[in-house]
């Protein structure tokens, strides 16, 4: 294997064999590695990082990087199959075209592209529609509008999430007495949310894909820690007062991550 560059942080595509599988994976050079580290990214499949080859060790760890992954070769595995079920179901949501479909305030919603009536508009729209047969969101494509269907839609969801995090936002903090120094939305992927001790909220957009009482655990959750930074007991009582069901609402979360993190990607 050979370094792409004489970045700081390079990666470089790598391969071994674990049983009767012929396994991929992205090798990560980063200064801020101590050892040899896993993980499966949802985009990028398994990540193997490790320390740059200055580092004492480690200017040839081909033998024991294929080492170390031989001994997890089960955890590899179960992981990577894990995976391409996840992948196979955001495929099977069709994608943003018409006749596919994707989750809405909880609910799965179809997708209908058409053309914007007359020739004069310069932006693509997005309308939600209630039918007999089920909710559909309507995308309006202009002519002078380039943006991919994906960005025309993800454009309206960023809006909708604005409303609804803001909304949940203004009840929960005067509930719980706090009063948060601003909120932001991201597209952060490993959390729906976060509190500094500032007061500054962040919050994830894809949350208005979600149910709107997950929506609000989360906002009740990062609320929360402007009065509780820690997760003990104290914290979690305080999140019980508000939303009694945050367990089961923050594992309709993890169930459906992948789903919700999977869409909309150009």
């Amino acid at each position: 294997m050979q370094e792409q560059s004489a970045r700081s942080i390079t990666e470089v595509a790598g391969r071994v064999i674990l049983g009767r599988a012929s396994v991929d994976y992205l090798l990560r050079r980063t200064p801020r590695a101590r050892g040899l580290r896993l993980t499966v990214d949802p985009r990028r499949g398994l990540v193997v990082t490790i320390p740059p080859p200055t580092r004492r060790g480690w200017s040839r760890p081909d033998e024991r990087i294929e080492g170390f992954l031989r001994e997890r070769e089960a955890w590899v595995l179960r992981h990577l199959g894990r995976l391409e079920r996840e992948r196979a179901a955001v495929a099977a949501l069709g994608g943003t075209v018409t006749g596919g479909s994707i989750h809405y305030r909880g609910e799965l919603h179809g997708i209908r592209v058409e053309p914007a009536p007359g020739g004069g508009r310069r932006r693509s729209t997005v309308e939600r529609i209630g039918g007999d047969e089920g909710d559909e969101l309507v995308i309006r494509t202009a002519a002078a509008d380039r943006r991919p269907i994906e960005r025309v839609l993800e454009a309206w969801l960023r809006a909708r999430a604005s409303e609804a995090i803001g909304q949940a936002v203004s009840t929960q903090s005067i509930a719980l007495g706090v009063i948060p120094t601003s909120v932001v939305l991201r597209d952060p992927k490993s959390r729906w949310g976060s509190a500094s001790r500032q007061g500054r909220l962040m919050f994830s957009w894809r949350l208005v894909l979600a149910p709107p009482a997950a929506l609000e655990t989360v906002v009740v959750h990062e609320l929360a820690h402007l009065r509780v930074m820690g997760h003990g007991p104290t914290f979690w009582r305080l999140v019980a007062q508000r939303r009694r069901d945050h367990a089961a609402q923050r594992a309709w979360l993890r169930r459906h991550s992948h789903l919700l993190h999977g869409v909309l990607e150009a």
